[in-house]
């Protein structure tokens, strides 16, 4: 099966049985074998008492791309290690994208490097991310 093909696969199986990242409101733009683009919008429930996106918005977001990313390749994948920062604030209406990126792959670990930009291309924050890689494949 074409990896792409797999990938998509994959990030659907996941995806339908992921109740946060629907409640999120994720939209995929494009799923890969170790890259993956997300895309949402900032609601008014997802404020924080600053009147700006509580920052567990931008995390709960990169964490999807890298479980998405990271499980593209169709063995099944867990966060081991995540860190975050957040360069700017967001409001009501933002519509913020992640882009999740391999940095380095092995036959147990991989790293990934997720940048969020908001609608007007401006990084809001940076993530990395590090998975195991278990033994198990996806069988889709």
């Amino acid at each position: 099966m074409d990896a792409k093909v797999k990938a998509s696969k994959v990030v659907d199986r996941m995806y339908n049985n992921d109740p946060f990242s629907q409640w999120l409101g994720i939209e995929r733009i494009q799923d890969g074998a170790g890259s993956s683009e997300l895309r949402m919008t900032i609601r008014r429930e997802m404020l924080n008492g600053f009147d700006i996106a509580h920052g567990g918005i931008t995390y709960a977001l990169a964490d999807s791309a890298l479980a998405f990313a990271s499980n593209g390749h169709g063995r099944m994948s867990v966060s081991v290690e995540t860190s975050i920062s957040h360069t700017e604030s967001l409001k009501e209406g933002d519509v913020i994208t992640a882009t999740a990126e391999e940095m380095s792959l092995s036959n147990k670990i991989g790293v990934y490097h997720i940048t969020i930009r908001n609608q007007d291309k401006k990084v809001v924050a940076l993530f990395k991310g590090t998975v195991y890689r278990m033994s198990k494949e996806w069988y889709v």
